[in-house]
């Protein structure tokens, strides 16, 4: 069998890679765009059961040639920054040529990596359970660009599934986390100057480590129940985002906060929504009461579907904590030397 693994040079990437040859497969294609950034991987995995192949998924041809002989796709590239044109053209408009290229192919296997972003958090009540049965994202344009890009990716791999026949597992993770990783999701709060505005209070933190993450990927692509399932990927015995910051801060490194409550924030953003309207874009809309329930409004999370087709972390909660608060405390000391 032939696997296709997409964004092998990213952070979760180079972890199913690693997943993916921890269960036996010992011919997997990995596709990369920066031909200039894989010396990583011959020299982690000096052997010849690993093709890299340099295309972009932008390019029609590209893509054609690296989906000969595939059986089973995983696919990960995703734009995280950029202009919102640049996102949408490497997110959606690669996925679209990647589920093109596959055509009609009996019994291949899609593996798309989505996001909680995905969900219509904004509409559920404070505090309400977020699971596979939450509705997705009604007003996908009030969000972040990010998750915009991931739904419309997920709903176009969900008509091509339809239209051409292949299966499809969808993952969708919540914060991946891990050494060589961000420092802060924005659900505990956003840097501005020398302050941390500290939003997320006691909102429990979807949290998942990077290799627990990547095993979640490989387990669903291989054991999910039926065509098009969807599996939410958090962690056992999450933090809230206090927990955190005051670990964090433990850990790693005193910082400046400033918490602003729920109610505050809600007010803050109404006014800067109203001030955006009559100044003219003078003020950047960062808040708006949309945002604000959606990043902030305290939901829980569900991994329950998950664990029933038999994923365990490999990680704990407390040691994957332990080992990325270690590694941002070296990578700190490194800055300030």
């Amino acid at each position: 069998m032939t696997v296709l693994l997409t964004g092998a040079n990213g952070f979760l990437g180079r972890r199913v890679l690693g997943r993916l040859l921890a269960h036996g497969y010992t011919n997997i294609r990995c596709l990369v765009r920066d031909s200039a950034k894989v010396a990583w991987l011959t020299d982690q995995y000096p052997t010849n059961s690993i093709e890299v192949v340099c295309a972009n998924l932008r390019n029609r041809e590209d893509v054609q040639r690296t989906l000969e002989g595939v059986d089973l796709v995983f696919h990960l590239a995703a734009s995280l920054k950029g202009t919102p044109a640049d996102m949408f053209l490497d997110t959606v408009v690669g996925s679209k040529n990647l589920v093109q290229g596959l055509g009609r192919r009996s019994g291949l296997r899609v593996v798309l990596v989505s996001s909680l972003g995905v969900l219509g958090t904004a509409e559920l009540p404070r505090g309400a359970l977020v699971s596979e049965q939450t509705p997705l994202e009604r007003h996908p344009e009030q969000r972040d660009t990010y998750s915009h890009v991931k739904l419309r990716q997920e709903q176009l791999v969900r008509e091509y599934a339809k239209r051409w026949g292949f299966e499809l597992v969808i993952v969708r993770p919540g914060v991946i986390y891990g050494p060589g990783g961000s420092h802060f999701s924005p659900r505990v709060g956003l840097s501005l100057g020398n302050v941390f505005l500290y939003l997320g209070g006691r909102n429990p933190l979807p949290l998942t480590y990077v290799d627990n993450c990547a095993e979640a990927v490989v387990f669903a692509g291989l054991h999910a129940r039926g065509d098009c399932e969807t599996y939410n990927v958090i962690d056992d015995d999450i933090p809230n985002c206090h927990q955190y910051l005051d670990r964090y801060k433990e850990g790693v490194r005193p910082i400046c906060s400033l918490r602003i409550p729920y109610p505050g924030l809600m007010l803050l953003s109404h006014f800067v929504k109203w001030y955006y309207h009559h100044s003219g874009g003078q003020l950047p809309s960062l808040f708006t009461p949309y945002k604000t329930a959606t990043t902030w409004g305290g939901n829980r999370f569900d991994n329950s579907k998950l664990k029933s087709i038999g994923w365990k972390q490999l990680v704990s909660t407390r040691d994957a904590m332990n080992n990325t608060f270690t590694a941002f405390r070296a990578e700190s000391h490194h800055v300030s030397v």
